[in-house]
């Protein structure tokens, strides 16, 4: 086996989870400069109102609105790396994921912010899939995925501080749906990977 057929999946496999995570956070930036254009119609429309049973749909639609530059800004800088390195995982295994993450930490903000709180952003997603790549070697005992988690938990893990309760203008209640559903995530997406692998 030559090295060069060796290399070019894996070659493939880095440029696409560049793409991947590029596009996600471009989608993001490209909503909030139409939502700037239409006077924040999005952030109104998008948002998720915790405790209104009628806008539970809203967890599906919350990570994609940010109440401003700076709030995109700050998520951003995570989702970008995170869903890189997220993607080299696969398309399936970000999709599960990010499926999971984007219910428990809607879910939790629904659940545990004051009633009729406005809720939004891709911060749950950012704790969601933090904690996966965090713990997921734990599960699947392979060695690279357990120094990845090392490496994250490192550069990163103080971010994880963000689950407790703080400035009433911060949604820890999603991060920390968002972190629970990372674990659980790991738990769920790992099995299948190996059941299926």
């Amino acid at each position: 086996m030559d090295l060069d057929s060796t290399l070019r999946p894996a070659a493939e496999r880095v440029k696409q989870s560049a793409v991947v995570s590029a596009l996600i956070v471009a989608a993001l930036w490209i909503i909030e400069a139409l939502d700037v254009l239409t006077h924040h119609a999005i952030d109104a429309a998008a948002s998720l109102k915790a405790w209104e049973v009628s806008d539970l749909w809203s967890i599906f639609t919350m990570p994609f609105a940010h109440y401003g530059w700076a709030h995109l800004e700050a998520n951003s800088a995570l989702l970008l790396p995170l869903g890189f390195v997220l993607a080299l995982s696969g398309l399936a295994v970000l999709a599960r994921v990010t499926f999971i993450v984007t219910c428990t930490s809607g879910l939790a903000a629904w659940l545990l912010s004051p009633p009729h709180t406005a809720v939004a952003g891709a911060s749950g997603v950012v704790f969601g899939w933090l904690t996966y790549l965090i713990v997921r070697g734990f599960w699947t005992r392979r060695w690279p995925e357990v120094v990845v988690g090392l490496v994250l938990a490192v550069v990163y893990g103080s971010v994880l501080w963000g689950v407790l309760p703080q400035s009433t203008h911060v949604s820890w209640q999603g991060h920390l749906g968002g972190a629970i559903g990372g674990v659980l995530a790991a738990k769920l997406v790992s099995d299948r990977t190996a059941s299926s692998g």
